[in-house]
């Protein structure tokens, strides 16, 4: 089969878009099923975004409640694995696999062909499959906020997602916009070095790490919180909750770092405040979350026009042999994380392998 570009087609039974964490779990799982499928990452190297957020970062769950399957992190298990061990952990975690990774494969657009699809990438490239499993997670999508007045500012208005150490911002005035954990973390460490404001809409709630000596994830799984659907997580938590080990809330509590409603504008060289002061700032950090990438699944029309995925716990609503991986709050609070992906991925590959399966037997292969 030739395609319209004039290039081989080739043909795998299912096509995982995505190396990061989302997509090495659904090899995993679809090798359970014995189907080995391509692996397209549009990066460098397995591992999705890992490499690309801030210096600091470490997991918010400890190494035994972090791992994929088959493979531990090692070393102490109560430890808070930092960015970089996430990093080395999933490249050993892909020579584990011994998956067919293509690197620097973009995926541009993804149709529908015959009984299946038809995955289109930017280097003139199409693969056919009966499965798509989508995987890219959404650090390449960061939600950035219009606030009034940005178009005058002139100060510095940046996304988390650029941010790496807090060093170059040392004694200018920074306002973090955002209450969740990235928010407060990245907020606690840029305090030692500048005058910092928390501006979120809602006042921040802090849940302890710890509780009787033991990691607050020991407790959630004993006590299957990490299995609850989203919608209680939402109506008996009412917000966003962030896991402090008490040096955040104590933090504000002495005026380390600020917290204020949210500002109303952007004016100048300054914020407005909600009271209707005007403050001088030299950087605005959106600490303001992602939204899924995945622009390539337009062409198929399976998402909402805001481009938000139609599923139903990860299993396409609009096309039967497309599933997702990594969304927030896919099917519980843990879906987008080391510890809930693996989970979810038992959950939307069966159905996957069986469409599969009935494609390839309907076509006699």
């Amino acid at each position: 089969m030739s395609n319209p570009r004039g290039m081989f087609m080739e043909r795998f039974d299912v096509v995982v878009i995505g190396g990061g964490q989302s997509g090495l779990a659904a090899v995993g799982a679809l090798r359970e099923h014995g189907i080995d499928p391509v692996v397209l990452e549009a990066s460098g190297q397995a591992g999705g975004s890992w490499p690309c957020y801030y210096d600091s970062l470490t997991l918010f769950s400890p190494a035994r409640f972090s791992a994929l399957p088959g493979l531990p992190f090692g070393g102490d298990g109560d430890r808070y694995p930092h960015r970089d061990e996430v990093v080395d952990y999933l490249t050993r975690y892909t020579e584990h696999l011994g998956a067919e990774i293509r690197t620097h494969t973009r995926v541009e657009a993804v149709e529908s062909g015959g009984a299946g699809f038809v995955v289109r990438t930017a280097d003139g490239r199409s693969i056919t499959a009966a499965g798509v499993v989508a995987a890219t997670g959404a650090f390449a999508s960061p939600v950035r906020p219009l606030p009034p007045g940005q178009e005058g500012f002139t100060g510095q208005l940046l996304h988390v997602a650029e941010y790496r150490s807090p060093e170059c911002y040392a004694d200018k005035r920074v306002v973090v916009v955002g209450g969740g954990n990235s928010a407060v973390q990245v907020g606690y460490e840029l305090a030692d070095v500048a005058r910092v404001t928390l501006a979120s809409r809602a006042p921040i709630r802090f849940l302890p790490q710890r509780r009787d000596g033991k990691d607050i994830h020991h407790w959630l799984t004993g006590a299957g919180f990490d299995h609850l659907p989203p919608e209680w997580l939402i109506h008996a938590v009412g917000g966003t909750l962030v896991l402090d080990a008490g040096r955040y809330e104590a933090a504000l509590a002495a005026g380390r770092m600020e917290r204020r409603p949210m500002f109303t504008a952007l004016d100048g060289d300054a914020v407005v405040w909600a009271d209707g002061t005007r403050e001088g700032v030299d950087v605005v950090l959106l600490a303001t979350g992602y939204r899924p990438s995945l622009d390539y699944l337009k062409p198929l029309g399976a998402l909402t026009p805001g481009g938000a995925p139609l599923h139903s716990g990860g299993v396409s609503a609009t096309h039967p042999g497309l599933v997702y991986l990594g969304l927030e709050f896919q099917r519980s609070f843990a879906s987008n994380t080391l510890r809930g992906v693996a989970r979810d991925a038992d959950y939307v590959i069966p159905p996957l392998v069986a469409h599969v399966r009935g494609a390839s037997a309907a076509v006699g292969l």
